[in-house]
């Protein structure tokens, strides 16, 4: 039985056998009633449509986009787009998420929408081949690069442990408004990224991050740079070999997509689709204990939409 098949009989069936991560039910993701089932809402999670249709259901029930962005304001969106991979292996940010998000921005009326990543593959070939810098350039968004030092400036961490000041992108201190959009996939150092670690692309080295304990590198990042709305992309996710894969076999279509203001929840809740739990994941523990957010899902209210 080729691998694509078998992984397609075991999700039929419930579970992925052999692999490094497994799909779980929409209803294990959380394992709690929504407290407040009128709004508003902590986080929606929604199942089952395109990207740029989720989304938009999705912003929807929080209210809009224009409760995030306000007329005249320059927003940055900042995707995972470390690989030089088509969009189909899932190592990035899928294009069609990135560019609905743009629309919105503008709809809400953003004055200028920009899109970066400091990649981890040539830069050219990864804007490119990702299908994000077309997707931004015809959404109207204006794609930048973050190759070079010169983009970065140095900011102190007051609350870091081991991270106790960075070079953070420009845009990132500059902008309005920031839009956090990771793709959900497996890692090799950290098991999982998400929310938090994509916050590494915002930063010149990350480097010293690997050498001085990765996880909590990640929380202290997020305790200072912190997104105005996450949004997580778990349409395709690779669930062995990431964060680059190796081919499409390592990707599952689970259709399905988190938003929230709460990184440390958002990054709790993506555990969960793969049938993981928080505390597995010592950057969201430490967050947790941080107070840069919270992990315990019960707590939440959460806006559950199958489409």
């Amino acid at each position: 039985m080729k691998r694509r098949d078998f992984l397609k009989k075991g999700i039929n069936a419930g579970i992925i056998a052999g692999t490094t991560m497994s799909i779980g039910s929409y209803g294990k993701i959380f394992g709690s009633p929504v407290v407040n089932p009128e709004g508003p809402y902590d986080m929606v999670a929604i199942k089952g449509g395109e990207p740029d249709f989720m989304f938009d259901r999705a912003i929807e029930s929080l209210g809009g986009m224009k409760e995030y962005v306000k007329q005249g304001q320059s927003v940055v969106v900042k995707p995972n787009i470390g690989w030089d991979a088509v969009p189909e292996r899932a190592a990035n940010t899928n294009p069609k998420l990135v560019a609905r998000i743009i629309e919105h921005c503008f709809d809400a009326g953003a004055k200028d929408v920009f899109v970066f990543d400091n990649t981890c593959d040539e830069w050219t070939k990864t804007y490119q081949n990702s299908g994000i810098e077309k997707a931004v350039k015809d959404a109207g968004g204006k794609i930048v690069p973050g190759n070079s030092e010169k983009y970065y400036r140095e900011i102190e961490i007051p609350d870091g442990k081991k991270l106790k000041n960075a070079k953070v992108h420009e845009l990132i201190l500059d902008s309005d408004v920031f839009i956090n959009v990771p793709v959900l996939k497996s890692h090799s150092s950290t098991r999982l990224t998400i929310a938090m670690k994509n916050l590494m692309g915002i930063v010149w080295d990350r480097m010293f991050w690997h050498r001085n304990d990765l996880h909590q590198c990640i929380a202290d990042c997020a305790s200072i740079c912190k997104p105005d709305l996450n949004i997580v992309d778990a349409y395709n996710v690779m669930m062995e070999n990431g964060p680059r894969g190796v081919s499409i076999d390592d990707v599952v279509a689970m259709k399905q997509q988190l938003i929230s203001t709460d990184i440390v929840a958002i990054d709790a809740a993506a555990t969960k689709l793969v049938d993981l739990e928080p505390n597995e994941i010592n950057y969201i523990v430490f967050a947790d204990e941080m107070g840069i957010g919270n992990r315990n899902l019960k707590e939440l209210s959460i806006n559950r939409i199958i489409v």
